[in-house]
């Protein structure tokens, strides 16, 4: 709506009451054309086999890095495909001796702490010692083979350990038949990092499907 009151037409004034007539340009509102109503193209209807290879790829590729993939060889795809499941061959062509020197040095300093961390965390599972050290020995170098962080340590912890030993207190003595107590400690922690692993494959797969 527009009022135009630029201009004054009438003036009358009657003792103490005073009459203004204004001009007013008020356009008429146009009626709105009714909406129109168009047809949507429903998707097309893909293949189980198309829904699958989907499927997979945003298990094992999360957060869309096939980007990189895009207008690539065979050979550049493979390459770059390896350096998403092996984070090693994509920092390790860059590495230099000022970073070996600072890696020692923070290696040395977590060692220090590892090995008695290690013996102590095997002793509440009722493990023998050298078990905790290959436990904070072997992770380490498993994780900079599939590892990405640079502020991670991985190894032992307490309430695993503490958990591990009460479990299987329950079924076997480690001074009657202390074989088969490593054996069940073993096979324990062998599924536990199968069941993890299956978690790190599908988490955003499990993630979408309960939301």
């Amino acid at each position: 709506m527009v009022l135009n009151s630029n201009r004054v037409d009438h003036f009358v004034c009657h003792g103490t009451t005073t009459t203004i007539k204004i001009q007013t340009d008020i356009p008429i509102m146009q009626q709105s054309t009714p909406l129109e109503i168009h047809k949507v193209r429903l998707p097309p209807q893909h293949t189980t086999l198309h829904k699958l290879k989907h499927s997979l790829s945003e298990i094992f590729f999360p957060d869309d890095p096939l980007y990189t993939f895009k207008n690539q060889t065979w050979c550049t795809k493979f390459f770059l495909g390896i350096q998403y499941l092996f984070p090693i061959f994509q920092w390790g062509p860059h590495y230099n001796l000022l970073l070996l020197r600072h890696d020692v040095i923070s290696g040395l300093t977590i060692a220090s702490l590892a090995i008695p961390q290690g013996i102590s965390y095997a002793k509440l599972a009722n493990l023998p010692p050298i078990i905790g050290l290959y436990s904070s020995f072997v992770p380490p170098l498993i994780y900079s083979l599939l590892g990405s962080s640079r502020h991670l340590g991985v190894g032992p912890v307490s309430i695993a350990s503490l958990v591990m030993g009460s479990m299987l207190s329950e079924t076997v003595s480690y001074t009657q038949d202390p074989v088969l107590y490593l054996k069940l400690a073993l096979t324990a922690t062998f599924f536990a990092g199968v069941f993890q692993s299956s978690l790190g494959f599908l988490r955003y797969y499990i993630r979408k499907h309960i939301q």
